[in-house]
């Protein structure tokens, strides 16, 4: 597996597997289905209630539960056949869609209907990671690995710039519905396409088997320690972003000058992604992690000095590009999860990932409260360079060493 992960890949190697792009599209509509839903709920709870917090609670529910199915139900993912458990996760997405289109569910009920499925992410997740472990090998598995995560910022980023324009075209009922119809057309499309392949293991407890599989990943060399140095700069990279329309606020910048700001990171995140994907070998990628968790956190301190617009554009987009240190670890971490429990492995690295970045901009949200936005935006940066410097043995690679 070394000598094949020393050979670097390209993104039409990747893309002209098959089933990596049944994947890459059965993921885009997904993703971008759950942000339009999203935006449609928070808009029907908002008119319904008038209650600014109820509203947050009904944008954000699809993801805390996460940490629910990653605790009690991740073992699945290696139990039973990765096409079930992907059609079945996005069918069972669709019958969210139909049931919240009509509108007359009460709210507590529409809450718990999203929290209630969003506890099965974690298992289609882990299907998903056990697909693309099986149909990529070497270095083309961590460009796979990194497109699957960079379809789903770009397919976030399309659904929250066209939910709320559908929302208004179309009102919440039809734009439910179209949230159904793309989550079936991901079911379908799962299940014509994607290979059939047996259960792995099909005996005793679910939760039993989560809770032990969870305890041998941590027990295995090395997984926890890449799972944090994969999750935690993700917290502060969503914590700085999270604040960024109060600053701007703050600031005195119009509309305009807020979209650019907002969609910043992404572009450096695509950017950064696309560019050390395809001019560095494996090698120097691995290299790179260090210096590129730095940049990723270093720019934002600049925002103490409350500098001019671009400037602050430049930094949201240069820290966006250091996001591509995952490139580095991707590797590293299939190797370190053992085998059979590879599509908990992955629940697990999902889970704790979505835990952690709804967690972080919760953490700078209540600072901001005491502190004044540009110092508490200043602290995230500080905050992510001296955690990458404590997790430096950890990031270190080994051809680095």
């Amino acid at each position: 597996m070394t000598d094949e992960f020393g050979v670097k890949a390209t993104y039409g190697q990747v893309f002209a597997v098959s089933q990596f792009r049944v994947l890459f599209a059965g993921r885009s509509l997904g993703v971008m289905s759950d942000t339009v839903r999203s935006v449609a709920l928070a808009v029907l709870v908002f008119e319904r209630t008038d209650s600014p917090l109820l509203t947050a609670m009904a944008f954000t529910i699809g993801f805390l539960p996460q940490a629910a199915g990653g605790l009690f139900l991740a073992a699945m993912a290696d139990r039973f056949s990765p096409r079930t458990l992907i059609t079945a996760g996005y069918g069972l997405q669709c019958v969210v869609g139909l049931l919240l289109a009509p509108g007359h569910l009460p709210v507590a009920a529409s809450l718990l209907l999203v929290a209630t499925v969003a506890c099965l992410t974690p298992v289609t997740t882990g299907a998903t990671a056990r697909v693309l472990a099986g149909v990529l090998s070497g270095d083309a598995y961590v460009l796979g690995r990194s497109l699957s995560y960079l379809v789903a910022v770009a397919a976030q980023l399309v659904g929250m710039a066209s939910g709320g324009a559908l929302t208004a075209w179309l009102g919440v009922e039809r734009t439910m519905l179209l949230t159904a119809v793309a989550h079936l057309l991901a079911s379908v499309i799962s299940r014509l396409f994607l290979p059939r392949t047996g259960r792995v293991r099909a005996s005793g407890s679910i939760v039993r088997g989560t809770w032990q599989g969870n305890a041998a990943l941590a027990r295995a060399p090395g997984v926890t320690g890449l799972i944090m140095a994969q999750c935690l700069p993700a917290a502060y990279l969503a914590a700085g972003g999270s604040l960024l329309i109060p600053y701007s606020a703050h600031r005195g910048f119009g509309p305009a000058e807020t979209g650019v700001l907002l969609a910043a990171t992404s572009v450096g995140m695509l950017l950064g992604d696309v560019v050390v994907g395809r001019a560095f070998p494996p090698a120097t990628r691995e290299r790179l992690v260090l210096p590129l968790l730095l940049i990723m956190g270093t720019p934002l301190i600049a925002l103490v000095l409350n500098p001019p617009h671009p400037v602050i554009a430049a930094a949201y987009l240069i820290t966006g590009c250091g996001s591509a240190y995952l490139l580095g670890l991707q590797r590293r971490f299939l190797e370190a999860v053992p085998p059979e429990l590879q599509g908990q492995g992955f629940a697990l690295l999902n889970t704790t990932t979505m835990t952690i970045q709804g967690i972080g901009p919760l953490m700078f949200g209540v600072v901001a409260e005491f502190l004044p936005l540009e110092r508490t935006i200043a602290l995230v940066g500080v905050s992510s360079v001296i955690t990458t410097l404590l997790l430096r043995n950890t990031i270190r690679s080994r051809a680095s060493g």
